[in-house]
C-alpha cells in the first residue's frame, strides 16, 4: 500500500513500516532534514509521479510504500488500558462508512485518551491511505480493532464490566452528567443515519451534545471529541 501525507509517512518511517520513500521536488527543506535525521533515503520525483500514482494532488508531497496496516485485537486495547493503569476508554463506530470522519476519530481518539477504536468489518471505512492521512498517523500509534458483529462486542464488553454510552440526538442526558470514572466505550453511529437499533438497545445510557436548534446536527468526528474531551476531563486529566 502507498500512503501519503507528512505525519503518516514519518510515523511509518519512525515505526520502520516504509519500504521506500517518494518526495516531490521542491518540498520544503526541514522535510528533507527530517527525512535525513531519521536515516530515511528518498527518492526525489516530479509532483506530476506522486499525484499519478497516488491519484490525488493532496499528498503534501511525499509518499511512501508500506504493508498493508494490520488491525489490534480487542486484547490489545485492554491490555494498553492496563499499562496505563487506567480504567478502559473504547471508542466503538457504527456505520462510519466515511474514511475522512473515520481517520478523524481516530485521531481525537488518541489525542484525548482513547486506548482502542472499534468497529465492524462490513459498513465501515477501512484503513485506507486515506484514512491513515486523516488521522495524521494516529492510526499506526493506537489499537485499531476490526470486529464481526458490533452489538455481540459490546455485550461481551459489558460482560467484562465495562459500560456503554451512546451518542444520540434523542439520549435524554448530556455529556456532564454521566460518569466517566467507570471502565467505558463510547458509541457513535453513522452521520446520516446514527446507532442501529441493536446497538442502541445495548447501550447502558444514551446522551446527546446540546446544541443550537438552527444548527441541527454536529460532524459525527467534532461530537465523539466533545464527548471523549468531557471523559478526559472528568477523569481529572487536563
Amino acid at each position: 500500500m502507498w500512503i501519503y501525507g507528512r505525519n503518516p509517512v514519518l510515523e511509518a518511517l519512525r515505526a520502520g513500516r516504509a519500504r521506500r520513500v517518494l518526495v516531490a521536488r521542491g518540498v520544503e527543506g526541514w522535510l528533507l532534514k527530517e527525512l535525513e535525521r531519521l536515516g530515511a533515503p528518498y527518492t526525489l520525483v516530479p509532483r506530476i509521479e506522486l499525484d499519478t500514482l497516488l491519484r490525488t494532488t493532496h499528498h503534501q508531497g511525499i509518499a511512501a510504500e508500506v504493508e498493508d496496516p494490520t488491525y489490534a485485537s480487542l486484547e490489545d486495547a485492554l491490555r494498553l488500558a492496563a499499562s496505563r493503569k487506567e480504567p478502559p476508554l473504547l471508542v466503538a463506530l457504527d456505520g462510519v462508512t466515511d474514511p475522512r470522519n473515520y481517520g478523524a476519530m481516530i485521531r481525537s481518539a488518541l489525542a484525548l485518551g482513547a486506548h482502542g477504536v472499534l468497529s465492524e468489518e462490513r459498513r465501515a471505512a477501512p484503513l485506507s491511505p486515506l484514512a491513515l492521512k486523516a488521522s495524521a498517523g494516529a492510526a499506526l500509534k493506537l489499537p485499531v480493532v476490526k470486529v464481526k458483529n458490533l452489538p455481540r462486542t459490546l455485550k461481551a464488553l459489558k460482560e467484562e464490566g465495562l459500560w456503554v454510552y451512546g451518542l444520540d440526538v434523542r439520549g435524554e442526558k448530556a455529556p456532564w452528567e454521566l460518569d466517566y470514572a467507570r471502565p467505558l466505550v463510547l458509541v457513535v453511529g453513522s452521520e446520516g443515519e446514527g446507532m442501529r437499533r441493536l446497538v442502541r438497545e445495548t447501550c447502558d445510557e444514551l446522551f446527546r451534545i446540546p446544541i443550537r436548534e438552527e444548527a441541527e446536527s454536529l460532524n459525527a468526528s467534532v461530537a465523539l471529541g466533545i464527548a471523549l474531551y468531557q471523559a478526559r476531563l472528568a477523569r481529572g486529566v487536563g
